[in-house]
Protein backbone atom coordinates (compact mmCIF):
# COMPACT_ATOMS: atom_id res chain seq x y z
CA UNK A 1 0.00 0.00 0.00
CA UNK A 2 1.91 3.04 -1.24
CA UNK A 3 -0.77 5.67 -1.66
CA UNK A 4 -0.92 7.17 1.83
CA UNK A 5 -3.59 9.67 0.76
CA UNK A 6 -6.09 6.85 0.40
CA UNK A 7 -4.71 4.61 3.15
CA UNK A 8 -7.75 5.02 5.41
CA UNK A 9 -10.11 3.94 2.63
CA UNK A 10 -8.32 0.64 2.11
CA UNK A 11 -7.43 -0.56 5.59
CA UNK A 12 -8.77 -3.90 6.74
CA UNK A 13 -12.24 -3.67 8.33
CA UNK A 14 -12.14 -4.71 11.99
CA UNK A 15 -15.20 -5.27 14.19
CA UNK A 16 -14.93 -4.05 17.79
CA UNK A 17 -18.13 -4.91 19.59
CA UNK A 18 -20.87 -3.32 17.49
CA UNK A 19 -18.52 -0.81 15.81
CA UNK A 20 -16.56 -1.25 12.61
CA UNK A 21 -13.30 0.57 11.98
CA UNK A 22 -11.08 0.64 8.92
CA UNK A 23 -12.07 0.37 5.29
CA UNK A 24 -13.26 3.96 5.12
CA UNK A 25 -15.56 3.70 8.14
CA UNK A 26 -15.80 6.94 10.16
CA UNK A 27 -12.79 7.65 12.36
CA UNK A 28 -13.76 6.52 15.85
CA UNK A 29 -13.03 8.59 18.95
CA UNK A 30 -11.50 6.67 21.82
CA UNK A 31 -10.56 7.43 25.41
CA UNK A 32 -9.37 5.59 28.51
CA UNK A 33 -10.82 5.57 31.99
CA UNK A 34 -8.68 6.80 34.87
CA UNK A 35 -10.73 5.11 37.58
CA UNK A 36 -9.79 1.87 39.26
CA UNK A 37 -11.40 -0.69 36.94
CA UNK A 38 -12.17 -2.82 39.98
CA UNK A 39 -14.52 -0.04 41.13
CA UNK A 40 -17.42 -0.87 38.84
CA UNK A 41 -19.63 2.01 39.97
CA UNK A 42 -17.00 4.71 39.46
CA UNK A 43 -15.85 3.24 36.16
CA UNK A 44 -19.38 2.99 34.77
CA UNK A 45 -20.17 6.53 35.86
CA UNK A 46 -17.12 7.84 34.04
CA UNK A 47 -17.83 5.84 30.89
CA UNK A 48 -21.41 7.12 30.77
CA UNK A 49 -20.08 10.68 31.00
CA UNK A 50 -17.66 9.91 28.18
CA UNK A 51 -20.45 8.38 26.09
CA UNK A 52 -22.52 11.55 26.52
CA UNK A 53 -19.53 13.64 25.38
CA UNK A 54 -19.15 11.50 22.23
CA UNK A 55 -16.71 8.71 23.11
CA UNK A 56 -17.17 5.72 20.80
CA UNK A 57 -14.65 3.18 22.14
CA UNK A 58 -13.42 3.01 25.73
CA UNK A 59 -10.28 1.38 27.12
CA UNK A 60 -9.86 0.23 30.72
CA UNK A 61 -6.69 -0.96 32.39
CA UNK A 62 -6.69 -4.57 33.61
CA UNK A 63 -3.83 -4.99 36.10
CA UNK A 64 -5.58 -7.55 38.32
CA UNK A 65 -7.94 -10.51 38.05
CA UNK A 66 -10.48 -8.46 39.99
CA UNK A 67 -10.31 -5.79 37.27
CA UNK A 68 -10.78 -8.45 34.61
CA UNK A 69 -13.85 -9.77 36.42
CA UNK A 70 -15.23 -6.22 36.68
CA UNK A 71 -15.36 -6.02 32.87
CA UNK A 72 -18.36 -8.34 32.82
CA UNK A 73 -20.34 -6.07 35.13
CA UNK A 74 -19.17 -2.85 33.46
CA UNK A 75 -20.25 -4.04 30.03
CA UNK A 76 -23.80 -4.64 31.27
CA UNK A 77 -24.17 -0.94 32.03
CA UNK A 78 -22.45 0.82 29.11
CA UNK A 79 -23.23 1.18 25.42
CA UNK A 80 -19.87 1.34 23.64
CA UNK A 81 -17.16 -1.28 22.98
CA UNK A 82 -14.70 -1.91 25.82
CA UNK A 83 -10.99 -2.52 25.23
CA UNK A 84 -8.92 -4.23 27.93
CA UNK A 85 -5.46 -2.69 28.35
CA UNK A 86 -2.91 -5.37 29.29
CA UNK A 87 0.70 -5.04 30.36
CA UNK A 88 3.19 -7.64 31.61
CA UNK A 89 0.83 -10.45 32.68
CA UNK A 90 -0.73 -12.46 29.86
CA UNK A 91 -3.17 -14.04 32.32
CA UNK A 92 -4.94 -10.69 32.60
CA UNK A 93 -5.58 -10.80 28.86
CA UNK A 94 -7.03 -14.31 29.11
CA UNK A 95 -9.28 -13.27 31.99
CA UNK A 96 -10.39 -10.08 30.21
CA UNK A 97 -11.35 -12.08 27.11
CA UNK A 98 -13.20 -14.59 29.28
CA UNK A 99 -15.17 -11.72 30.84
CA UNK A 100 -16.27 -10.26 27.53
CA UNK A 101 -13.75 -7.59 26.49
CA UNK A 102 -14.46 -6.46 22.94
CA UNK A 103 -10.78 -5.99 22.12
CA UNK A 104 -7.42 -6.57 23.79
CA UNK A 105 -4.54 -4.10 23.80
CA UNK A 106 -1.16 -5.74 24.31
CA UNK A 107 2.49 -5.07 23.70
CA UNK A 108 3.77 -8.58 22.92
CA UNK A 109 7.23 -7.42 23.93
CA UNK A 110 6.29 -7.02 27.59
CA UNK A 111 4.08 -10.03 28.24
CA UNK A 112 6.77 -12.66 27.94
CA UNK A 113 7.49 -15.69 25.80
CA UNK A 114 6.01 -16.63 22.45
CA UNK A 115 4.03 -19.32 24.28
CA UNK A 116 2.32 -16.68 26.39
CA UNK A 117 1.58 -14.53 23.36
CA UNK A 118 0.17 -17.63 21.65
CA UNK A 119 -2.13 -18.29 24.60
CA UNK A 120 -3.58 -14.78 24.24
CA UNK A 121 -3.86 -15.11 20.46
CA UNK A 122 -5.60 -18.46 20.74
CA UNK A 123 -8.14 -17.07 23.23
CA UNK A 124 -8.79 -14.05 21.03
CA UNK A 125 -9.10 -16.25 17.95
CA UNK A 126 -11.65 -18.49 19.67
CA UNK A 127 -13.98 -15.49 20.17
CA UNK A 128 -12.79 -13.47 17.17
CA UNK A 129 -11.71 -10.62 19.46
CA UNK A 130 -9.41 -8.02 17.82
CA UNK A 131 -5.96 -7.46 19.23
CA UNK A 132 -4.46 -4.00 19.23
CA UNK A 133 -0.70 -4.30 18.96
CA UNK A 134 0.78 -1.29 20.72
CA UNK A 135 4.34 0.04 20.66
CA UNK A 136 5.48 3.23 22.38
CA UNK A 137 8.79 4.96 21.77
CA UNK A 138 9.54 4.60 25.47
CA UNK A 139 9.39 0.81 25.25
CA UNK A 140 11.53 0.37 22.14
CA UNK A 141 13.79 -2.68 22.35
CA UNK A 142 17.49 -2.16 22.97
CA UNK A 143 18.64 -3.90 19.74
CA UNK A 144 16.52 -1.50 17.66
CA UNK A 145 17.86 1.49 19.58
CA UNK A 146 21.38 0.30 18.81
CA UNK A 147 20.53 -0.47 15.18
CA UNK A 148 19.17 3.00 14.46
CA UNK A 149 21.41 4.97 16.83
CA UNK A 150 18.67 5.93 19.25
CA UNK A 151 14.89 5.99 19.45
CA UNK A 152 13.70 6.69 15.89
CA UNK A 153 10.57 6.49 13.76
CA UNK A 154 12.20 3.68 11.77
CA UNK A 155 12.83 1.69 14.94
CA UNK A 156 9.25 2.17 16.18
CA UNK A 157 7.85 0.93 12.87
CA UNK A 158 10.17 -2.09 12.76
CA UNK A 159 9.24 -2.98 16.33
CA UNK A 160 5.52 -2.78 15.58
CA UNK A 161 5.78 -4.85 12.40
CA UNK A 162 7.89 -7.48 14.17
CA UNK A 163 5.08 -7.93 16.69
CA UNK A 164 2.42 -7.97 14.00
CA UNK A 165 4.34 -10.65 12.11
CA UNK A 166 4.65 -12.67 15.31
CA UNK A 167 0.86 -12.74 15.69
CA UNK A 168 0.32 -13.39 11.98
CA UNK A 169 2.69 -16.36 12.25
CA UNK A 170 0.43 -17.65 15.01
CA UNK A 171 -2.42 -17.65 12.50
CA UNK A 172 -4.29 -14.46 13.42
CA UNK A 173 -4.86 -11.24 11.51
CA UNK A 174 -7.73 -9.56 13.38
CA UNK A 175 -5.39 -6.74 14.32
CA UNK A 176 -5.16 -3.00 14.92
CA UNK A 177 -1.78 -1.26 15.18
CA UNK A 178 -0.85 1.59 17.49
CA UNK A 179 2.53 3.35 17.41
CA UNK A 180 2.98 6.32 19.69
CA UNK A 181 5.58 8.80 20.79
CA UNK A 182 5.55 11.98 22.83
CA UNK A 183 7.83 13.45 20.15
CA UNK A 184 5.29 14.86 17.70
CA UNK A 185 7.42 14.88 14.54
CA UNK A 186 8.81 11.42 15.25
CA UNK A 187 5.27 10.15 15.71
CA UNK A 188 4.16 11.73 12.43
CA UNK A 189 7.11 10.24 10.54
CA UNK A 190 6.48 6.80 12.02
CA UNK A 191 2.88 6.82 10.80
CA UNK A 192 3.96 7.95 7.35
CA UNK A 193 6.41 5.04 7.19
CA UNK A 194 3.98 2.49 8.58
CA UNK A 195 1.12 3.44 6.25
CA UNK A 196 3.09 2.11 3.30
CA UNK A 197 3.88 -1.21 4.97
CA UNK A 198 0.58 -2.58 6.31
CA UNK A 199 -3.16 -2.65 5.62
CA UNK A 200 -4.24 -2.94 9.26
CA UNK A 201 -6.22 -0.04 10.75
CA UNK A 202 -4.16 2.39 12.79
CA UNK A 203 -5.06 3.86 16.16
CA UNK A 204 -3.47 7.31 16.26
CA UNK A 205 -2.41 9.48 19.16
CA UNK A 206 0.43 11.48 20.67
CA UNK A 207 1.28 9.65 23.87
CA UNK A 208 2.05 11.42 27.16
CA UNK A 209 1.26 14.71 25.45
CA UNK A 210 0.72 16.61 28.70
CA UNK A 211 -1.92 18.65 30.46
CA UNK A 212 -5.06 20.01 28.82
CA UNK A 213 -3.22 23.09 27.56
CA UNK A 214 0.05 21.64 26.27
CA UNK A 215 -1.47 18.28 25.40
CA UNK A 216 -4.13 19.82 23.21
CA UNK A 217 -1.56 21.77 21.22
CA UNK A 218 0.76 18.80 20.71
CA UNK A 219 -2.14 16.47 19.88
CA UNK A 220 -3.77 18.92 17.48
CA UNK A 221 -0.52 19.39 15.57
CA UNK A 222 0.42 15.71 15.48
CA UNK A 223 -3.01 14.31 14.76
CA UNK A 224 -3.70 16.90 12.08
CA UNK A 225 -0.45 16.14 10.26
CA UNK A 226 -1.26 12.42 10.34
CA UNK A 227 -5.00 12.50 9.67
CA UNK A 228 -4.70 15.03 6.84
CA UNK A 229 -2.63 12.47 4.93
CA UNK A 230 -5.46 9.96 5.04
CA UNK A 231 -3.86 7.97 7.86
CA UNK A 232 -5.71 6.87 10.99
CA UNK A 233 -8.87 4.90 11.77
CA UNK A 234 -9.33 5.63 15.48
CA UNK A 235 -7.90 8.46 17.56
CA UNK A 236 -7.26 9.39 21.16
CA UNK A 237 -6.20 12.78 22.43
CA UNK A 238 -4.16 11.78 25.50
CA UNK A 239 -4.45 14.43 28.20
CA UNK A 240 -3.51 14.62 31.85
CA UNK A 241 -6.93 15.48 33.23
CA UNK A 242 -10.60 14.62 32.96
CA UNK A 243 -10.90 12.23 29.99
CA UNK A 244 -14.06 14.05 28.88
CA UNK A 245 -11.69 16.80 27.71
CA UNK A 246 -10.09 14.25 25.38
CA UNK A 247 -13.42 13.70 23.64
CA UNK A 248 -14.11 17.42 23.23
CA UNK A 249 -10.69 17.93 21.68
CA UNK A 250 -10.93 14.90 19.38
CA UNK A 251 -14.31 16.03 18.05
CA UNK A 252 -12.99 19.51 17.37
CA UNK A 253 -9.87 18.21 15.60
CA UNK A 254 -11.95 15.95 13.35
CA UNK A 255 -14.47 18.70 12.61
CA UNK A 256 -11.75 21.24 11.85
CA UNK A 257 -10.15 18.82 9.37
CA UNK A 258 -13.50 18.21 7.69
CA UNK A 259 -13.47 14.57 8.78
CA UNK A 260 -16.64 14.81 10.87
CA UNK A 261 -19.80 16.86 10.87
CA UNK A 262 -22.11 17.69 13.72
CA UNK A 263 -21.77 19.76 16.82
CA UNK A 264 -21.82 23.51 17.14
CA UNK A 265 -18.67 25.37 16.12
CA UNK A 266 -18.03 28.48 18.22
CA UNK A 267 -15.87 31.24 16.76
CA UNK A 268 -14.89 34.26 18.80
CA UNK A 269 -12.56 37.21 18.38
CA UNK A 270 -9.37 37.51 20.45
CA UNK A 271 -10.51 40.80 22.07
CA UNK A 272 -8.73 44.13 21.92
CA UNK A 273 -9.01 47.59 23.40
CA UNK A 274 -12.21 48.23 21.44
CA UNK A 275 -14.10 45.48 23.29
CA UNK A 276 -16.81 46.99 25.50
CA UNK A 277 -18.37 43.82 26.89
CA UNK A 278 -16.91 40.98 28.96
CA UNK A 279 -16.29 38.90 25.87
CA UNK A 280 -13.92 36.36 27.44
CA UNK A 281 -16.55 35.33 29.98
CA UNK A 282 -19.34 35.36 27.40
CA UNK A 283 -17.43 33.25 24.86
CA UNK A 284 -16.46 30.73 27.55
CA UNK A 285 -20.07 30.43 28.69
CA UNK A 286 -21.33 30.09 25.12
CA UNK A 287 -18.81 27.32 24.45
CA UNK A 288 -20.08 25.49 27.52
CA UNK A 289 -23.71 26.13 26.60
CA UNK A 290 -23.54 24.62 23.13
CA UNK A 291 -22.03 21.29 24.21
CA UNK A 292 -25.41 19.67 24.69
CA UNK A 293 -27.03 20.74 21.41
CA UNK A 294 -26.96 18.20 18.51
CA UNK A 295 -26.86 20.95 15.89
CA UNK A 296 -24.48 21.34 12.96
CA UNK A 297 -24.17 25.14 12.94
CA UNK A 298 -21.69 27.94 13.57
CA UNK A 299 -22.11 30.42 16.43
CA UNK A 300 -20.04 33.63 16.51
CA UNK A 301 -19.25 35.63 19.63
CA UNK A 302 -17.70 38.93 18.59
CA UNK A 303 -16.56 41.81 20.75
CA UNK A 304 -16.91 45.08 18.84
CA UNK A 305 -18.47 46.90 15.90
CA UNK A 306 -15.39 46.77 13.62
CA UNK A 307 -15.43 43.12 12.56
CA UNK A 308 -18.15 41.81 14.82
CA UNK A 309 -21.30 42.32 12.75
CA UNK A 310 -19.69 41.03 9.58
CA UNK A 311 -18.26 37.91 11.23
CA UNK A 312 -21.50 37.25 13.10
CA UNK A 313 -23.49 37.55 9.87
CA UNK A 314 -21.31 34.85 8.29
CA UNK A 315 -22.27 32.47 11.11
CA UNK A 316 -25.67 30.85 11.55
CA UNK A 317 -26.15 32.62 14.86
CA UNK A 318 -24.08 35.22 16.64
CA UNK A 319 -23.71 38.23 18.84
CA UNK A 320 -21.66 41.37 18.24
CA UNK A 321 -20.83 43.50 21.26
CA UNK A 322 -21.21 47.22 21.69
CA UNK A 323 -20.94 49.40 24.82
CA UNK A 324 -22.49 47.17 27.48
CA UNK A 325 -24.88 45.74 24.93
CA UNK A 326 -24.85 43.66 21.78
CA UNK A 327 -26.60 42.67 18.59
CA UNK A 328 -28.21 39.25 18.18
CA UNK A 329 -27.78 38.09 14.59
CA UNK A 330 -29.45 35.09 12.96
CA UNK A 331 -28.90 33.90 9.39
CA UNK A 332 -27.12 37.15 8.61
CA UNK A 333 -29.91 39.43 9.86
CA UNK A 334 -29.88 41.60 12.99
CA UNK A 335 -32.92 40.55 14.98
CA UNK A 336 -32.39 42.23 18.37
CA UNK A 337 -30.29 44.71 20.31
CA UNK A 338 -29.92 43.54 23.90
CA UNK A 339 -28.18 44.53 27.15
CA UNK A 340 -25.02 42.53 27.78
CA UNK A 341 -26.58 40.38 30.50
CA UNK A 342 -29.32 39.23 28.14
CA UNK A 343 -27.10 38.04 25.30
CA UNK A 344 -26.47 34.54 26.65
CA UNK A 345 -30.15 33.86 27.50
CA UNK A 346 -31.11 35.11 24.03
CA UNK A 347 -28.63 32.74 22.39
CA UNK A 348 -29.99 29.86 24.48
CA UNK A 349 -33.54 30.74 23.48
CA UNK A 350 -32.60 30.64 19.79
CA UNK A 351 -30.78 27.31 20.17
CA UNK A 352 -33.71 25.79 22.08
CA UNK A 353 -36.00 26.60 19.15
CA UNK A 354 -33.53 26.34 16.28
CA UNK A 355 -34.90 25.85 12.81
Amino acid sequence: MNDKDTYRMHTKVIQIGDRKIGGGNPIAIQSMTNTKTEDVKATVEQILRLEKAGCEIIRCTVPTLEAAAAIREIKKQIHIPLVADIHFDYRMALAAIENGADKIRINPGNIGSTERVKAVVDAAKERNIPIRVGVNSGSLEKPLIEKYGGVTAEGIVESALDKVHMIEDLGYDNLVISIKSSDVLMCVKAHELLAGKTVYPLHVGITESGTVNSGNIKSAIGLSLILSQGIGDTIRVSLTGDPVEEIKSAKLILRTLGLRKGGIEVVSCPTCGRTQINLIDLATRVEKLVEDYPLDIKVAVMGCVVNGPGEAKEADLGVAGGIGEGLLIKHGEIIKKLPEDQLLPALKEELDHWS
